[in-house]
C-alpha cells in the first residue's frame, strides 16, 4: 500500500522517537510504500528551522534526512490535475489541497495526517481512491 505522509507526520517522526515514527517503521517492515512530496518535504524541514534550538533539532534535521531516505519523494504538478481531482480538495483550506492532491496524483491509498483541525473532517473518508487517516486509524487498519 502507498501511504503518503503530511509534513506533521515527518516532522514528529524526526523530533521524537516515539509512536509516529515507530508507525513508520512498522509500514516499512511491513512493506508500505512511504510517499512524500517536495511540498510536504519543505513545510516539515521549514517547521524543524523554525523551532530550532540548537543540538535538540540539529538531530532532528539529521533525523528527518534519515526518515526521507526511506520515503519516495517526488514533485508534483498541481496545477495540472484534473477538475476531478481539483473538485475532491474543495473541502479543504487552500494551503492543505496540495497535501491531498499529491497523495491522488501519486496513486496514494491513504493520505495519514495529524492535522485534526483541517483533516479531521475527511478523517475516514476516500477522496478520488485516497482515504485520509489519522496516524491512530492507520495503526488499527494495518
Amino acid at each position: 500500500m502507498r501511504v503518503f505522509l503530511d509534513a506533521n507526520i515527518l516532522f514528529s517522526a524526526a523530533k521524537s522517537d516515539g509512536a509516529i515514527r515507530q508507525l513508520l517503521r512498522n509500514l516499512t517492515l511491513a512493506k508500505h510504500t512511504l510517499v512524500a512530496d517536495s511540498y510536504v518535504q519543505a513545510e516539515a524541514s521549514r517547521n524543524i528551522a523554525a523551532k530550532a534550538d540548537a543540538q535538540a533539532d540539529a538531530q532532528a534535521v539529521r533525523d528527518l534526512d534519515a526518515l526521507l531516505n526511506t520515503v519516495e519523494v517526488s514533485a508534483v504538478q498541481f496545477a495540472q490535475s484534473s477538475p476531478a481531482l481539483q473538485a475532491a480538495a474543495l473541502w479543504l483550506p487552500e494551503k492543505d489541497r496540495p497535501v491531498l492532491l499529491a497523495a491522488m496524483a501519486l496513486a496514494c491509498a491513504v493520505l495519514l495526517t495529524g492535522d485534526s483541525t483541517h483533516f479531521g473532517p475527511g478523517y475516514g473518508k476516500r477522496f478520488e481512491g485516497v482515504i485520509v487517516c489519522s496516524p491512530r486509524q492507520l495503526a488499527e487498519l494495518v
